[in-house]
């Protein structure tokens, strides 16, 4: 069981990271119409690379150890290539309620893999508070007025979840020989390079693009992509990974904040309701049980 204390640097950087991670939604949908799933994370991760490369540069940085090398390329591929491609291209093909719904998957199937490879233990409030965070997600979903309907093609965004975890898992094993800004440097290196499959497109994609489109990717590498993902490897460097994801399910309820007011777009009854429900879930999966007082005579 996780008793790491969440302090309030850590706090910090957990908030950081959920608010960058959930302003990407809005980022992904404005910049799809014009740049195609593909070229969009290549292009996203291109800048991220060189964002992290030069401050990682700046402070001194030096390549990683060689026998880390194929880890951090195989984490890479799975946290970065696959995540980011299929989501993208699920984005595409399937509706935004299944999606939100498949990629909230995601914690669950990290605290499973945390328990069989790490040996963590949630406790049965931590589960109990991970359902109703997950019921919390299904209702801002009925809330904004998106279908639940499923189909094959779906298993692209359960992939996107799968990678996700495994990657936050297997991670946990090797960040404590880095600094969260060296790892994830490596990763999004590794992660960029099997995304160079769709650099032939990417020259032709960035004339015909409108700058408003071009902007939200130039965001969404610098601050979801990189920024945000050195607060992840700072986490879990202080909590256990099912823990840390856990957190995740608060991502849609930034992204109903960001879009009220960056957007104007007003939620529902039902979506706030679901809202308050994935908060309370989280508290509930991330309390922790007061040590009794021992017993006195008096």
């Amino acid at each position: 069981m996780d008793t790491a204390k969440l302090d309030f640097r850590t706090t910090i950087a957990v908030f950081v990271m959920l608010l960058l991670w959930s302003s990407a939604f809005a980022g992904i949908r404005s910049a799809l119409p014009s740049i195609p799933p593909g070229e969009l994370a290549l292009l996203r991760f291109l800048v991220a690379s060189a964002t992290l490369g030069v401050i990682h540069a700046a402070r001194g940085g030096s390549l990683p150890r060689r026998q880390d090398v194929p880890l951090i390329m195989v984490l890479g591929f799975l946290g970065i290539t696959v995540y980011h491609v299929a989501l993208n291209y699920g984005e595409v093909i399937v509706t935004a309620g299944a999606a939100s719904l498949l990629i909230s998957s995601a914690p669950v199937f990290t605290a499973l893999l945390a328990a069989a490879v790490l040996g963590e233990r949630l406790g049965a409030r931590s589960w109990v508070g991970i359902a109703i965070s997950f019921a919390g997600v299904a209702l801002i979903t009925l809330g904004e007025g998106e279908t639940l309907r499923l189909e094959p093609r779906a298993l692209v965004i359960l992939l996107a979840a799968l990678s996700a975890s495994v990657y936050s898992v297997f991670q946990k094993k090797a960040i404590l020989r880095y600094s969260p800004l060296a790892f994830t440097t490596y990763v999004i290196w590794a992660g960029t390079i099997p995304m160079l499959v769709f650099l032939p497109g990417l020259v032709p994609t960035v004339r015909a693009a409108p700058w408003d489109a071009l902007a939200s990717v130039i965001y969404l590498g610098v601050f979801p992509g990189a920024i945000a993902y050195v607060f992840w490897v700072y986490g879990l460097n202080r909590l256990s990974a099912s823990r840390l994801a856990s957190f995740l399910y608060l991502n849609p309820v930034f992204a109903l904040g960001i879009a009220w007011l960056w957007l104007g777009e007003i939620p529902s009854w039902l979506t706030l309701i679901g809202g308050a429900v994935a908060v309370c879930g989280v508290a509930l999966a991330n309390s922790r049980r007061r040590p009794r007082r021992p017993h006195v005579a008096g």
